[in-house]
């Protein structure tokens, strides 16, 4: 199988807030410097578990710009295409080279009952910049998943590098793998990461890595080298680690976070409240993961 500089682990960056909801930036630095430390192929910065829809366009450009200061060398790729005007998109996306960021991530923009409209869209913008380019199936703004076929052309432009996925189904995933060519498939969905990996996927962009990362660059330094039974073992751990977070995300996330050592409270911009009885799930799972080696 192909693997190249866009597959692997990209780890996903929470954005720390102090009780009154405004960005802490000294935590952030010090997060990001964490993740990076854990060696993942990317980094994902200004993402949906950054809370990037509650980010003022400043806050994002901010925020991009700290993560590449503090990635260690390690690429760091960022959202673009947020604003609704199309001219705003591209000057965010100025802004953000700027910055330095490695690379640019388009969401699917709720296009995706538009087929041939979300191409020439997204074809368009990718005209404005000379970084490569990942697509990403947003939740956030649906319909969201993207046509397989789509994909396909897209990737033949030579400007986008890969996608990722979150349709959930292992046959969605297998129909955009099977037009991915030099481009990579990125799994977000946890249940089906180790049967991505064997129908070809090159890569995981999850929720999970947010927190714990380290698990997910075992996990992939085991399947490049061939180890599919300690791969597995692995995809175990990550699995539990998944169902201890699934609840009240990305609050539980920090929270998590916070027990592994980073000043983070679990102060999200959304509607999450983290109560005694959740917070002591978290305490307990992050025991247990220490006690079996896992953390």
């Amino acid at each position: 199988m192909a693997y190249d500089k866009y597959s692997g682990v990209y780890s996903l960056i929470l954005t720390p807030f102090n009780e009154d909801r405004s960005i802490n930036y000294k935590t952030y630095e010090e997060y990001v410097s964490w993740q990076a430390a854990f060696k993942p192929q990317h980094l994902f910065a200004v993402c949906g578990s950054s809370e990037m829809t509650e980010l003022t366009k400043e806050e994002r450009i901010k925020c991009a710009g700290l993560a590449v200061k503090n990635s260690a060398g390690v690429p760091v790729f960022v959202t673009a295409n947020l604003e609704n005007n199309f001219n705003d998109q591209i000057e965010e996306m100025k802004a953000l080279e700027q910055q330095g960021v490695n690379g640019l991530v388009f969401v699917s923009k709720g296009m995706c009952d538009r087929p041939d409209e979300q191409f020439e869209y997204l074809s368009e913008l990718a005209s404005y910049t000379e970084l490569p380019i990942i697509l990403y199936e947003f939740p956030g703004m649906r319909p969201h998943l993207m046509n397989a076929e789509v994909y396909g052309k897209l990737v033949k432009t030579g400007k986008f590098k890969g996608i990722k996925d979150t349709t959930s189904t292992l046959d969605k995933i297998k129909e955009k793998i099977d037009v991915q060519g030099d481009s990579s498939v990125l799994q977000a969905n946890i249940p089906y990461l180790f049967d991505a990996y064997e129908a070809g996927a090159r890569g995981v962009v999850a929720t999970p890595t947010t927190c714990g990362a380290d698990l997910f660059v075992k996990m992939w330094d085991e399947w490049i080298k061939g180890d599919k039974t300690a791969a597995k073992q692995t995809y175990y751990q990550i699995i539990n680690l998944d169902n201890a977070i699934d609840s009240g995300f990305n609050a539980s996330a920090k929270y998590l976070c916070r027990l592994r050592g980073i000043n983070m409270n679990w102060y999200t911009r959304g509607n999450h409240e983290l109560s005694p009885a959740r917070k002591k799930s978290l305490e307990s799972f992050y025991d247990w993961a220490k006690y079996e080696g896992i953390f």
